[in-house]
């Protein structure tokens, strides 16, 4: 399904906003409830981080899914959108005691607990409060997502995680703390991920690991592979809802669960991005000696990006119509920053200033990732079943 964009009722709003397509979002929720409607043991979290504005939190709550959060902040806007606490799943390599103390008095179902430190930490504050933590450890499989360096999480030299050699250490400290009630293991690979083939060899990865721990008595009752299905880019209207099917089979055929053992999956760029677009104005077109420059009145404010990781964005020109030439731009935004680039070399139909651009899949790491750098006021949200 292709999103339409509604410009008559966008020269009433002030550029720049988010535009999201809650039809869009809508059918990708039903897109992943239908393919785990056959895996009654599979529980499907959103990560929050990807985009937690509250209008779309409701309805990705009302679908039925948990939630993934990696701060007290999100664990707390979880609740406040809709989602149930004993759906809600801890990450994060840095939680405070504040934050741990925050999920607890909630009673979420479980922390992903990164190193033995924190679950010390975690089993002192429980037995302070008489509370029982519910656990998973995220151990870090060394498994090369081959995605961008800056969002790989699941390598040896990544911050994230406990070495498979330090597991039955911990499962035996977890064993002998009263508070602590062990609930089986986790793991994340990192984003964007479009080679299936990376989600086989993590099942590989996790058959042989817990063969082996079964030999040694530990018994896992969960498994959680974290999220990382990446989207197309480049042809958001051809590939509006990702290869869900894809995803979920690799684990159906390749992952050796136990009988009634539960599987998680946290799925958050997948979910929002494609439903989700930055819409902007040209301020100026303006003609370089080597180039020309479409400068717009949205930058990496409001989609930090290309900026952070020269991500690509497909950009358009709402305000074109019919065949018309078209002109290489490098396409920039008004932030006093050389960085402040969505693309160059870009080809565009003829632009000129109030033209309408709109730059896609933006509803995964836009909003959430906005900024007030240069005293800029962060921007509203519409919708697309919401009149203004």
């Amino acid at each position: 399904m292709k999103t339409v964009f509604p410009i008559e009722r966008f020269q009433h709003i002030r550029t720049p906003f988010y535009y999201y397509d809650e039809e869009l979002l809508s059918a990708t929720l039903d897109e992943i409830r239908k393919q785990v409607s056959d895996a009654p043991d599979y529980h499907v979290h959103y990560a929050i981080k990807a985009n937690a504005n509250p209008v779309i939190l409701r309805q990705i709550a009302a679908a039925g899914l948990g939630a993934d959060c990696v701060s007290g902040g999100e664990v707390g806007h979880a609740v406040a959108c809709g989602f149930d606490p004993s759906d809600i799943v801890f990450a994060g390599v840095g939680k405070s005691d504040d934050e741990i103390s925050l999920a607890l008095r909630i009673g979420i179902s479980r922390f992903n607990v990164e190193s033995i430190e924190e679950l010390e930490i975690i089993q002192q504050i429980a037995a302070g409060m008489h509370r029982t933590a519910h656990v998973a450890f995220r151990l870090n499989p060394n498994i090369d997502a081959h995605t961008h360096e800056k969002i790989t999480t699941g390598k040896a030299e990544n911050k994230f995680g406990i070495p498979a050699t330090q597991v039955a250490q911990l499962l035996q400290a977890a064993q002998n703390m009263q508070h602590i009630q062990f609930e089986g293991l986790h793991f994340h690979l990192g984003s964007q991920i479009t080679d299936l083939n990376v989600f086989k060899r993590l099942c590989q990865y996790i058959n042989t690991l817990q063969d082996r721990l079964e030999q040694e008595g530990f018994v896992l009752p969960t498994l959680n592979v974290g999220g990382g299905l990446g989207i197309s880019y480049e042809a958001p209207d051809e590939q509006p809802i990702p290869d869900f099917k894809g995803y979920f089979d690799v684990f159906k055929t390749c992952l050796h669960l136990r009988p009634h053992q539960e599987l998680h999956f946290e799925l958050g760029r997948s979910v929002v991005a494609q439903c989700g677009s930055l819409i902007s104005r040209v301020l100026y077109v303006k003609k370089g000696d080597t180039r020309d420059f479409l400068i717009l009145d949205a930058g990496f404010t409001e989609l930090i990006r290309p900026a952070m990781y020269g991500a690509l964005h497909k950009i358009e020109n709402l305000s074109s119509s019919g065949v018309q030439s078209c002109e290489e731009y490098d396409i920039v935004g008004p932030i006093c920053e050389s960085s402040d680039v969505f693309a160059t070399h870009y080809r565009l139909p003829l632009s000129h200033r109030g033209d309408f651009v709109a730059l896609r899949s933006a509803g995964a790491y836009g909003e959430a990732m906005a900024s007030t750098y240069n005293c800029r006021p962060l921007v509203r949200s519409y919708y697309s079943t919401v009149e203004e």
